[in-house]
């Protein structure tokens, strides 16, 4: 693996930590501040803010160098999470995951750049899977160890260390990311002028909806498998883990096979996948080991359809490549929004029908990308 792919990976680990373990310490920050869980949960959606209003801003920086933007976005990602560890209430530690966010999207979508260009030829899907690796292994690893150090120590060790190792990323990618050229200035217009054409809107379209459907679930998984699956809440820990696990294969086994098949064709079979999994999630989450093992593969089809759609809108925006992979995490987090919402007006009839209001969603999504794919996707592969 080239050192340069591991230092984005780098980046891509500190911001999935940052980004999912406020799931996780959720009741340790509510009972700190003295707030009520529903209003904790609000940190949660700023994070999600920050990354909708920062993508946007990629359009001020297409001027500067590739590397030099990287370095910026990381300096934010340690500012804001050191103001997250000294945050005194309410409104600071809101103001503070607003801040934290607002790197997100512009990260992976400057990353996302770098990593190709970065690549061997014929090797770009995989590159960008290696760089998106990051996100997962802070699912399987650092997300379980934060929430740990909540639990043990303080909530605030946990936004401690993740502006610590915004450091380590800031030094490796300093040392090890080459300068590659950046992409052609085509103007403040010209930076939207892709949004014309209808292949990108499927895409932001099928990320959107097929994330929200797996978010349907995947946000009160925790529930589900301890109510009707029957898991411990002890057992937790261990299950996270397994669905980490499941996202690290899903993405870096995707990368390869779109390298194979083009990142179109491998993105419509694997949000097919989805719907029937989310399918299966409603009907078998009374058996244990179905649930935990379903659990996984939904999780590995989530990041194995994140690198074929990260890739594609890149190809298919030319002339606004960094807004448009940055448009990919915006609508990947309004997916996340849209999906929360959704599963939580079902909880009534039982923890296993968020799964069941998530297909629609994603059979939308499997619509979407399976016409990208058919009718798009020759004009750009190559």
């Amino acid at each position: 693996m080239k050192k340069s792919l591991l230092a984005l990976a780098f980046g891509t680990l500190g911001l999935g930590i940052a980004e999912f373990v406020m799931m996780g310490i959720l009741p340790d920050v509510a009972a700190n501040l003295h707030i009520s869980i529903e209003q904790a949960g609000h940190f949660i959606s700023a994070y999600a803010l920050g990354v909708c209003c920062g993508a946007p801003a990629l359009i001020l920086a297409r001027r500067f160098p590739l590397k030099h933007i990287l370095l910026a976005l990381v300096s934010v990602v340690i500012a804001g999470n050191l103001f997250a560890t000294a945050a005194s209430g309410y409104w600071t530690l809101l103001s503070a995951r607003f801040i934290s966010g607002l790197p997100h999207g512009a990260y992976f979508g400057v990353a996302s750049i770098v990593a190709e260009k970065l690549a061997d030829k014929g090797k770009g899907s995989e590159a960008v899977s290696i760089m998106i690796a990051g996100m997962t292994v802070a699912n399987l690893f650092g997300v379980p160890l934060g929430t740990s150090l909540s639990a043990m120590i303080s909530w605030r060790v946990t936004f401690l260390i993740v502006g610590c190792w915004g450091l380590v990323m800031l030094y490796y990618i300093w040392r090890w990311v080459p300068h590659v050229k950046g992409v052609k200035d085509t103007g403040f217009k010209g930076q939207f002028r892709f949004l014309r054409k209808p292949a990108p809107w499927l895409i932001l379209g099928a990320t959107a909806l097929g994330n929200g459907g797996v978010f349907c679930w995947y946000s009160y998984v925790t529930p589900m498998l301890i109510h009707i699956s029957g898991f411990s809440p002890a057992s937790m820990t261990a299950l996270m883990m397994l669905a980490g696990f499941g996202m690290v294969v899903g993405n870096l086994t995707s990368g390869r096979l779109s390298d194979r098949y083009t990142p179109g064709r491998v993105g419509a079979t694997v949000q097919g996948m989805i719907c029937i999994i989310l399918l299966l999630i409603f009907f078998l989450a009374p058996h244990p080991w179905c649930a935990a093992l379903l659990m996984a593969s939904c999780t590995a089809c989530l990041f194995a359809v994140s690198s074929p759609e990260q890739v594609s809108i890149i190809r298919v925006a030319a002339g606004g490549e960094m807004f448009g992979a940055a448009c990919v995490q915006v609508a990947f987090n309004l997916g996340n929004a849209i999906g929360a919402y959704c599963g939580g007006k079902v909880l009534h009839w039982g923890y296993q029908y968020p799964a069941l209001i998530g297909v629609p969603f994603a059979l939308v999504g499997f619509i979407l990308l399976t016409r990208y794919y058919k009718k798009y996707e020759s004009q750009y592969h190559s």
